[in-house]
Order: C-alpha cells, then sequence, then structure tokens
C-alpha cells in the first residue's frame, strides 16, 4: 500500500489536504496514517541489517564494503610498518649494546639496576675515565659498524666535554664525626678536540683531572657520534642517518663509596644528505607511497559514509520525536533517543582521522621528510585497535553473537562505580607499601612499580617471590610487610576480585534470561510493532538493572519490512 502510495503522489505530484481520504486497493488511508507508516518503514530501514537493506530494497552495503576493504589495507599497512620499526628499534638497541661496551671498561654485558657499572676506589674512577678517553680517540679503528665523529656545519670535528658537578665547599671528617660544608653546586667543564691518547688529555688538563672526592657530585663526558642503518636495504627501504648524542655520567651523589657509570643514549634520526642507491628500495618506496595513499582515500569514504549515516539518524529522531509529540503529546524516552546515537559510527570515524593521520605521518617517513617512528606506530596501532573493534558492529546483528556487547554495556555502569570503591582501597595501599617497603623492596620503590607489583599480585603473578625478596634485616618492617601483603591478597583476591566477577555474571545471566523470555520494550519498539498503547515509562525493576537495551531489530532478523 505505501509503495502503491508514494507512487500515485509521484505521478500526480499532488499535496493531499489533511482531510482527504486516499483508496488504494480495499483499503483507506488518511495522509496522517500515511506518515505515519512511512516514518515506521523508514526507522524499520533504518535498525536493519546491511543484508536485509539489500533485500528490503536491493541497496548494496557500500558501507560494509568499505570496512572490509580497509580492514585489509589497514592491516596490511601496519603489518609493512611494524617490520620497517623493527629494523629501527634494533638498530638503536645493538648500538646502545656496542657502546657500553666501546667505552665502559669492565662491563659485563648486563646492566647492574638502573646502572652499567659501578667503582669501589679512587683508582677505578680515574681508570674508567681515561678509558673512556682512550676508545673515543681511537673510534675508527675500533669500531666495526659505520660511525664516525659528529660534525659541525663547516666539516670540523665535534667537541667532547666533560663536565664535572661538585659542592663548593666541603670539608669531611668521619673519625670527628664533624663536616663544613656549602651545598651550592659549581661547575666545571673542558672542551677538547685532541683524539690522542689518554696522557695526552691528562697533560692538557691536568688540574681539571685532579678530583676531589669529598666534593665531587658526578661528572659527565658528553660527544656525539654519526652512523647510518644499513640493515633496511635488506626490506627494500633506503638507509637512515643517525645522530647519537652520548652521554656517560659518573654519579658520586650519594658519596657512600660506591660510583655508579650510566651511559645514556639519544639517537635521533635524519635524512641522508648525499646518497646514491641502485636496486629496487627506491621502486619499492613508491610503491608503498601509492598504497598509503590509497588507505587514505578508503578512510575518507569511510568517514564521509559514516557521517551521513549519523546525519540521518538525527533527521529520523527528530521525524520520531515530532510525530510523537503531536500524535501522543509525549517525549521521547532517553533510551529510545540512545539508539539513534549509533556509538559505533563515531568510533568508526575516529579510527578514519587516526588512521590519515598515521598513514600522512608513515609517507613522511618514507619520503625521509619525518623520522618520528614513534608516533606514527601511535597512530596506526590505534586505528588498527578500533578497526578491529569495529567488526563486533556487524556481528551485533545476530544474537548468538550479541551477547559480549549486551554484557558489557549492562554491566559498565554497575563495574564503573565498583571500581571508583575499590580503586580507593587500591590508592590507600600503593601510598602504604610505597613509604613502608619502598626502602627495602625493589618492587616498592616508586609509587608506579608499587601499583604494577599490586597488581601483578591481585592476578596471583609473581606471589613467593614477592614475600622472598623483601630484606628481613628490619623485623618490624619485616612483620609489616606480612600483615600488608596477606591483608591485601585476601582483600582484592577473594572478595573484590570475586565481588567483580560476580557483577558481571549477573548482566550475563540477566541477558540470557531477557533473550530467552524477551526484552523489556520500549516505546520505538512498540511503534515499530504497530502496537498503540504507549503508557508513562515506568521505573521500578528495569531501572534497578541499570541497562540500555539495543532496539530488537539489532538483535533479532526482519520478515522483510513489515514486522521484526
Amino acid at each position: 500500500q505505501i509503495t502503491e502510495l508514494r507512487r500515485l503522489q509521484s505521478v500526480d505530484n499532488h499535496h493531499y489536504p489533511s482531510k482527504c481520504w486516499l483508496h488504494v486497493g480495499t483499503s483507506v488511508l488518511t495522509p496522517e496514517v500515511f506518515k505515519e507508516e512511512n516514518l515506521r518503514d523508514d526507522l524499520k530501514y533504518y535498525f536493519m541489517s546491511p543484508c536485509e537493506k539489500y533485500r528490503a530494497r536491493r541497496h548494496i552495503p557500500w558501507k560494509l564494503v568499505v570496512q572490509i576493504l580497509k580492514i585489509v589495507m589497514i592491516t596490511t599497512q601496519l603489518i609493512l610498518f611494524g617490520l620497517s620499526n623493527q629494523l629501527v628499534v634494533s638498530y638503536k638497541e645493538e648500538n646502545m649494546m656496542a657502546l657500553k661496551n666501546l667505552f665502559l671498561k669492565d662491563y659485563s654485558g648486563v646492566d647492574e639496576d638502573d646502572y652499567s657499572v659501578a667503582v669501589y676506589t679512587q683508582q677505578r674512577v680515574y681508570d674508567s675515565l681515561f678509558y673512556v678517553l682512550d676508545q673515543y680517540s681511537q673510534l675508527g679503528r675500533l669500531s666495526v659498524g659505520p660511525l664516525s665523529y659528529g660534525e659541525d656545519e663547516h666539516g670540523d670535528v665535534l667537541p667532547l666535554i666533560i663536565c664535572k658537578q661538585y659542592y663548593k665547599r666541603s670539608s669531611v671528617e668521619p673519625s670527628n664525626e664533624a663536616y663544613d660544608i656549602d651545598a651550592q653546586l659549581e661547575t666545571g667543564e673542558t672542551f677538547t678536540h685532541c683524539l690522542g691518547t689518554a696522557n695526552q688529555w691528562k697533560t692538557q688538563n691536568s688540574s681539571f683531572f685532579d678530583l676531589d672526592f669529598y666534593r665531587l657530585v658526578d661528572m659527565k663526558i658528553t660527544f656525539q657520534l654519526n652512523g647510518i642503518n644499513l640493515q633496511t636495504v635488506r626490506s627494500r627501504e633506503l638507509p637512515d642517518c643517525y645522530s647519537f648524542y652520548i652521554t656517560i655520567t659518573f654519579d658520586n651523589q650519594c658519596h657512600s663509596g660506591k660510583v655508579k657509570i650510566f651511559l645514556d643514549i639519544d639517537a635521533q634520526s635524519c635524512p641522508c644528505q648525499d646518497w646514491k642507491i641502485s636496486g629496487t628500495a627506491q621502486k619499492n618506496t613508491h610503491y608503498l607511497l601509492v598504497f598509503d595513499s590509497f588507505v587514505i582515500a578508503v578512510c575518507l569514504t569511510s568517514a564521509v559514509l559514516c557521517s551521513r549515516s549519523i546525519v540521518l539518524a538525527v533527521r529520523l529522531l527528530q521525524r520520531f520525536s515530532r510525530f510523537f509529540h503531536e500524535n501522543y503529546s509525549r517525549k521521547v524516552g532517553e533510551d529510545d533517543q540512545n539508539e539513534f546515537l549509533n556509538g559505533w559510527y563515531v568510533l568508526v570515524i575516529v579510527s578514519d582521522l587516526l588512521a590519515i593521520i598515521g598513514s600522512i605521518l608513515k609517507m613522511e617517513i618514507q619520503a625521509k621528510s619525518l623520522t618520528n617512528y614513534d608516533v606514527c606506530s601511535i597512530f596506526l596501532g590505534t586505528s588498527t585497535l578500533l578497526v578491529w573493534v569495529g567488526v563486533i558492529r556487524y556481528l551485533g546483528y545476530f544474537q548468538k553473537y550479541n551477547v559480549l556487547i549486551l554484557t558489557m554495556k549492562a554491566a559498565f555502569p554497575k563495574v564503573l562505580r565498583f571500581c571508583c570503591c575499590a580503586g580507593m582501597i587500591y590508592l590507600g595501599y600503593t601510598f602504604c607499601g610505597w613509604i613502608v617497603l619502598g626502602p627495602y623492596h625493589e618492587k616498592f620503590e616508586g609509587l608506579s612499580r608499587v601499583a604494577e607489583c599490586l597488581f601483578s599480585l591481585l592476578n596471583g603473578d609473581d606471589m613467593f617471590t614477592t614475600f622472598a625478596q623483601l630484606k628481613d634485616k628490619n623485623t618490624l618492617v619485616w612483620l609489616f610487610s606480612r600483615a600488608y601483603l596477606y591483608s591485601f591478597i585476601s582483600l582484592f583476591v577473594y572478595m573484590v576480585l570475586s565481588l567483580f566477577i560476580a557483577l558481571i555474571t549477573d548482566a550475563y545471566e540477566t541477558i540470557k534470561r531477557f533473550q530467552r523470555d524477551g526484552f523489556p520494550l520500549t516505546d520505538l519498539q512498540k511503534f515499530l510493532r504497530e502496537q498503540k498503547d504507549f503508557p508513562v515509562a515506568e521505573e521500578s525493576s528495569q531501572t534497578d538493572v541499570h541497562i540500555r537495551y539495543s532496539v530488537l531489530c539489532c538483535c533479532q532478523r526482519y520478515d522483510g519490512v513489515t514486522g521484526l
């Protein structure tokens, strides 16, 4: 009937007055009834799955096609970029290890806690210091990698800088338990372009290398080296040039008789100025740029289609609200309004924007105009995560696959409130563990480490090690640690975690019961089922469950466009 009435309207282009009766076949329809049926037809079509829309009106589901194509392309793009990024990370890590073995005397290959080497005598400090200078002067002969000294814009070798910090005045007599100290720090620096032996260094700066260990706080050696990452040629990519800003620190802040030596590297990549390469690397780069451009085009298409769907949903909501107000003098409920605000479309648009930004950054990296791999990997990784999460939307059209979405939707409000309450107790244990156990246990040395340790205990990980590693030299702290750990594990593992699981289980059982016995009908669902009774919404058992259900047509299959 609706189809025939629309055909008649398109033929004579006549606007019927409000009191005019239209005869179609054996039925009689007024314009008000036609308006209602037209709205119901559009609503049913909006909430259909892509396959049902195709069967109803033969419209190709372009959004579904674009999403499938986008998943394949973005995942392929991420894999290609990940393989390239692994080469960059491995190059930096291996250079870090090579430079530690090259410049740190007696380096064992494994860092001790947060430092690389520790020395305990004055002679060892001098030996380690002059060892760095000797190795630096013989870099070209010792290094097996493509490393060279850093140069300025004029082609001159950049100087090696030695900077030491010490107290302005310090007189310490442990035997008499007396000291006289001025806590103000002074800084002394020396610059040298000398590439000779350590004896030459010492001769030129004899007074500088006369260290007063009672006053010395720390000493830093900084210099710059240049290198080229040649391994990317094997993956048919252009190599990057790197500048390594190296800082070697002799840390004597504790004045405990232990001087810790650190080696830190700040590696910055940049396009090589003068390069020439033969083979397929350049051609492969062009192919990747074309592929990334196609990814951007697909993401733009997806964002436009989803934005269009959001606009259509807002218009449908306005039509439905206006119809209810005119015919039933009622406002559309909040639950029904939320059905038109499709969060999946917002998720897809956000993922498209992240993918476009990540693809642009990736193209800049491949063109050697940008070298920040970390920012690009964050954008591409997050966009790929959201794209794959968006696949759940299409599984939600099937009742058997929709349990996860409905359970998360039902349990989220209660779980959020529960986590806020449990988080207060968790923060209390975090601060308490840090202040009491921090000096005696490596897992409690910082607030972030305490939070990570407690979260591991919450999941049953590394329990015995946490108990066993505590130093038992202080009996009071040892007893407190036992009470602290036992109470936390008993409270969170046996009570809090069990209640957390119970909340999710309760939501799951509620969803299964409603799927078996039927979901509560909202005004929108009654309208789609052509029911005319719209009682005032009750806030009894339904509000106690705190569930906002999707429209039934998202969970069940349609019989054409005439019913659910």
